[in-house]
């Protein structure tokens, strides 16, 4: 077919963080082979495409953020689009389909995609393809893949009836040539509890996008004695398989070393985000005991010289690089330790083949190949199957290349999803079971993603401390294992223990003349406010605040804010507040006892719930162990607080292994105390999530 007789169809993505764009890349990638072309723009280029006018059909790709919220790139179209004034007809002309991203450990699944869909079809806009919705909890590709696959039958159609439309039906025939003489029938891909539920058919070559790799091509060398599979070992039936895998990715970067050295770009210009604020730790304490099980830190920092505002509540971004021995050991195994601190330029490949193709933002033009892997690259991402596809053209051993055809194959999802994704593994992790990789610096750039900037809840009051901002968290432990060869920190928490250590532990060589730390250490900090988890505007609306842990962090706030405002306003009427809070030991990771302690004594806290569920007791009946237990012996209280008395509901901490048990319990308590049934409860609960009563600040 030759390119003047292929069929246009629109494709926008809307990305956070490179998911959704790599996906439309792939559809653009695969479109060829159907006799179809993608235009391709980001959502957020609305100079480049115009839905008003648009004929053609429009596959949307979009990701999800924070608690729900579309992507940064879409935020001006989603806020054009939902314009009261726009007629309900707005988008009759339009024919869409759409996949989004999300993950069922929030709350919010797919929010992001839902939002736009069904304001698309408030205003008029048809679906010719029925909505994907992809889960990151238990691997994208699960709905993605088959989305995509049947995909190309629905832009078929959808084109064939557009032209009977125009009258044009014999221009079509070069189109539905091609169309199978199957039944078109699409569902919804909705994955998320239902995962087992979902039998994907393996359906064949997927055109261009999949290369049919022979047993006969590879000499495999595969021990008798492994009978399990791992990293670097497959089992049948995978290891006896024709493998289906992904076209090769087109290279678009070009990098060029300079022998001269340089100075780096200023950071906060590489920040996408907005206005980013320099400023010093003036305070570091550890809230644990040594023998705790996690370690939990609290720093301080100084805002009073900054425009930086926040409410009790609110989120912020911390700016962090990467481990520094994990980049030197990056820099070792690519063989390019001795060019670290030169300057590197890097632009787009002459000639290639990748649509729009241009420098990642998150990439400078010029700067040292050091700060690229410090600040730049997300070298912990857990690496993509497009990835594991390019890594396979950099390895010369005839074995790892064939293991690692089968990660990025249809035949070894599984095995992508067991020992990839679910174990966490990086680059370097990579590199090392497979030694014979060796990729190029241009692949990096060209694969791995923004280094993000990680974020926290503020764990203070700007009205009780002026010009200090606190926050709290664990630094966060990765244990060895078969698929990672030593234990790791988290990037942002261990980078910030290790920074912030002459705090906590003063030597003499730290102190000033005074016996008090002089350590100046800055970090690069960004807001990024919460437009619901704060505080009732009206102070007489009683609150609950459930926070295990480090879940505490903004309702240490919120107490700071509630004592102030009682100092200031002793006329005021003030609603009772609760907390429940919870840890493993007593004696070891009670955070914050002594304040709570104060705010029982001077009446900004009502009640203090708290457990252990560590501890062993004598009691003749055991003690409740988890807040969820506790929160069902104050059923009556809880109930009255939420339905009687209008209050609000605050949960911050853990996703998985909490908020899901308060949201059950607080259904239990809904239809015991209402002498309703759980659906029946679980439609209040709904209500109270809906009018924001119900509020959640938790991750995952």
């Amino acid at each position: 077919m030759c390119c003047e007789s292929k069929r246009r169809f629109l494709l926008l993505y809307a990305t956070q963080k490179g998911q959704a764009k790599a996906i439309a890349e792939e559809i653009w990638q695969q479109a060829g082979a159907h006799g179809l072309e993608a235009d391709m723009h980001c959502i957020s280029e609305m100079d480049k495409y115009n839905l008003e006018t648009e004929k053609d059909p429009v596959v949307i790709v979009i990701s999800t953020t924070g608690t729900g919220d579309p992507p940064d790139t879409a935020r001006k179209f989603v806020k054009k689009i939902q314009d009261k004034t726009l007629p309900p007809d707005h988008f009759a002309h339009l024919q869409y389909g759409l996949l989004g991203l999300g993950d069922s450990e929030y709350m919010f699944f797919c929010n992001g995609g839902r939002t736009v869909d069904r304001r698309l079809q408030e205003l008029g806009a048809q679906h010719f393809y029925d909505t994907g919705l992809a889960d990151d909890c238990v691997g994208l590709e699960l709905v993605v893949d088959p989305w995509i696959d049947g995909l190309w039958l629905a832009l078929k159609e959808a084109l064939h009836l557009q032209k009977e439309k125009e009258g044009m039906n014999s221009a079509v025939d070069a189109v539905s040539s091609s169309l199978s003489p199957a039944l078109h029938t699409v569902h919804e891909l909705n994955l998320s509890s239902e995962v087992q539920n979902l039998k994907l058919e393996d359906g064949g070559a997927r055109g261009s996008d999949v290369l049919s790799q022979k047993l006969d091509d590879i000499d495999l060398v595969a021990p008798a004695r492994d009978t399990e599979p791992s990293l670097i070992h497959s089992v049948p039936p995978v290891s006896q398989s024709a493998l289906n895998i992904p076209a090769l990715p087109p290279e678009y970067i070009e990098v060029q070393f300079q022998d001269t050295q340089g100075e780096n770009p200023h950071l906060p210009s590489l920040i996408s985000e907005g206005t980013t604020f320099e400023v010093p730790v003036t305070k570091a304490v550890q809230l644990t005991r040594e023998d705790a099980i996690k370690t939990a830190l609290l720093l301080e920092l100084d805002i009073a010289d900054t425009a930086f505002e926040y409410q009790p509540g609110d989120t912020f971004c911390v700016v962090c690089p990467n481990n520094g021995s994990e980049v030197e050991e990056l820099l070792h195994i690519l063989g390019l330790s001795e060019k670290a601190d030169n300057l590197v330029c890097v632009k787009v490949k002459q000639g290639t083949k990748k649509k729009g193709a241009s420098r990642p933002q998150h990439i400078p033009e010029r700067s040292t190949l050091k700060f690229i892997l410090n600040w730049c690259l997300e070298i912990r991402a857990i690496p993509k199957k497009a990835f594991l596809r390019a890594l396979v053209e950099c390895t010369s051993d005839a074995s790892e290349k064939r293991r690692l055809q089968e990660l990025c194959s249809r035949q070894g999802a599984s095995d992508y999803t067991r020992f990839i994704r679910d174990s966490n593994v990086c680059l370097l992790d990579l590199l090392h079971a497979f030694p014979s990789c060796k990729p190029s610096l241009s692949l990096l750039i060209e694969h791995l993603p923004k280094l993000q900037a990680r974020s926290y809840s503020v764990s203070s009051s700007n009205l009780y401390q002026p010009g200090r901002l606190c926050f709290v968290f664990n630094v966060v432990e990765f244990p060895a294992g078969p698929s990672r060869p030593v234990s790791r920190k988290g990037v942002c928490t261990g980078w910030l223990a290790e920074l912030v250590a002459p705090l906590l532990h003063p030597s003499k060589n730290t102190l000033d003349t005074k016996g008090e730390s002089s350590s100046t250490e800055k970090i690069t900090i960004f807001p990024r406010p919460n437009n619901a988890f704060h505080l009732p505007a009206d102070p007489s609306v009683p609150f609950i605040m459930v926070g295990p842990g480090t879940g505490i962090s903004p309702f240490i706030g919120f107490l700071q804010h509630r004592q102030k405002l009682r100092e200031q306003h002793p006329d005021w009427k003030f609603g009772e507040t609760w907390l429940f809070f919870g840890c493993r030991h007593q004696d070891r990771d009670y955070l914050f006892k002594d304040e709570l302690r104060c705010f029982l004594e001077n009446g900004t806290l009502t009640y203090l719930k708290v457990c252990f569920s560590r501890d062993s007791s004598t009691a003749e009946v055991a003690p409740p162990k988890y807040v969820q237990d506790v929160l069902r012996l104050c059923a009556k209280e809880v109930a009255r607080v939420l339905l009687k008395d209008r209050g609000y509901f605050y949960v911050c901490g853990d996703k998985k292994h909490m908020a899901d048990d308060v949201s059950d319990a607080i259904v239990d308590i809904l239809s015991m105390e209402m002498e309703a049934d759980k659906l029946e409860a679980m439609k209040i609960l709904a209500m109270l999530r809906e009018a924001k009563r119900y509020l959640q600040d938790v991750w995952s």
